[in-house]
């Protein structure tokens, strides 16, 4: 069975930084892309980043370049987030997913809310 738990979110003053891991399991993670999403109130799901399976090949959008950086583990099945420089436009739910065959897994979200 397929899981994805995200964790590390929560409450951060603007210019404040906080990483956000997702634990998988239930599938070869190695070789597996993983991204994470993001959803603000009142506004469609973003894709905020992405980390290839193969060569660890990176893209982000251009809303968090330079501020964001997604790695992996593979030795521990994990994805990260890691978000410096917070701006109160990054305030949404985060969902790390998983490419895989059958089709794109989602997590449950974990908030993140920028505001002083």
């Amino acid at each position: 069975q397929v899981q994805l738990v995200e964790s590390g979110g929560g409450l951060v003053q603007p210019g404040g930084s906080l990483r956000l891991s997702c634990a998988a399991s239930g599938f070869t993670f190695s070789s597996t892309t993983m991204n994470w999403y993001r959803r603000a109130p009142g506004k469609e799901r973003e894709l905020v980043a992405t980390i290839s399976s193969a060569s660890g090949r990176t893209n982000y959008a251009d809303s968090v370049k330079g501020r964001f950086t997604i790695s992996r583990d593979n030795a521990k099945n994990t994805v990260y987030l890691q978000m410096n420089s917070l701006k109160p436009e990054d305030t949404a739910v985060y969902y790390c997913t998983a490419d895989l065959w059958v089709g794109r897994r989602w997590g449950q979200g974990t908030q993140v809310t920028v505001s002083s």
